[in-house]
């Protein structure tokens, strides 16, 4: 069950930028397996809000592989800023604006397995006008770091697979850049704070159980190792985040278990 309090917290920052006339968009951002999607799905279910995630955006396995082959191998992978149509997302949310009572508004999916976006005929619609907008995303408000903080690799993957640096830098730019601007258009982001970074891996490996149907600890190894291979992509912006470095109307700090230790506004 999802801890009233961070039903408060969320629904305090609708009702703070709620107007005649406006419809409020709200982010919730936090680390992967921290809750974001379930708190931005319920509440949604409760205001009449529409809800999708930055997932829901992502450029597809074309689109990423000339990234990887322009820019750098890594934005062949799904995640990273650059990997995302920031279009689509704003388009999105003008048009979930704009809707009247009869509206049923196309919202963005994306199909992981097939690696692409859901056809519009099998996308989910909103019905009508939003009380709200809601939309999570792990790197939601995420700030750029200062020059001093690229140069040295922080991970494995980052000193052999990034050595010199190219797709931090890379990734940085977007941040001080587009996905800066993305950000702006949000009335508020509310932050679920992990506790420390180590806790993102049992956090995800949890989630990889679940969909398996089996317990985190019975969960192969080989199947926590690739986990442990793909957290190392998100290291870098997560500690950043957790260290300062997003915008954030509230943070809601997180126990191990997610539970709410403090909520900060």
């Amino acid at each position: 069950m999802t801890d009233p309090r961070l039903f408060a917290a969320l629904e305090g920052l609708v009702a703070r930028h709620a107007r005649d006339g406006h419809v409020p968009l709200i982010g919730v951002a936090g680390a992967q397996g921290s809750g974001k999607t379930t708190l931005a799905r319920a509440a949604a279910a409760r205001l009449g809000a529409a809800q999708f995630s930055l997932d829901d955006v992502y450029l597809d396995r074309a689109a990423r592989g000339e990234l990887a082959r322009t820019v750098h191998p890594l934005f062949a992978t799904r995640g990273p800023p650059l990997t995302h149509d920031l279009g689509l997302m704003a388009r999105t949310a003008v048009e979930l604006r704009a809707a009247g009572p009869g509206a049923r508004t196309l919202l963005p999916a994306f199909d992981k397995r097939a690696d692409g976006p859901v056809a519009p005929a099998e996308q989910p619609r909103f019905a009508g006008r939003p009380a709200a907008i809601l939309i999570d995303g792990w790197c939601l408000g995420a700030t750029p770091q200062a020059e001093a903080e690229l140069v040295a690799p922080i991970n494995a993957l980052e000193r052999e697979q990034d050595p010199d640096g190219v797709w931090r830098h890379r990734v940085n730019a977007a941040l001080a850049g587009d996905y800066a601007a993305a950000f702006d258009a949000f009335d508020a982001i509310l932050f679920l704070a992990a506790p420390t970074f180590e806790v993102v891996l049992d956090w995800r490996c949890e989630q990889e159980a679940a969909l398996l149907g089996t317990t985190p600890a019975a969960l192969p190894a080989a199947d926590r190792a690739r986990i442990a291979g793909f957290v190392l992509g998100f290291e870098r912006l997560t500690r950043s985040m957790l260290a300062g470095g997003v915008h954030a109307a509230t943070v809601v700090a997180l126990d191990r278990d997610r539970a709410v230790t403090s909520v900060l506004s």
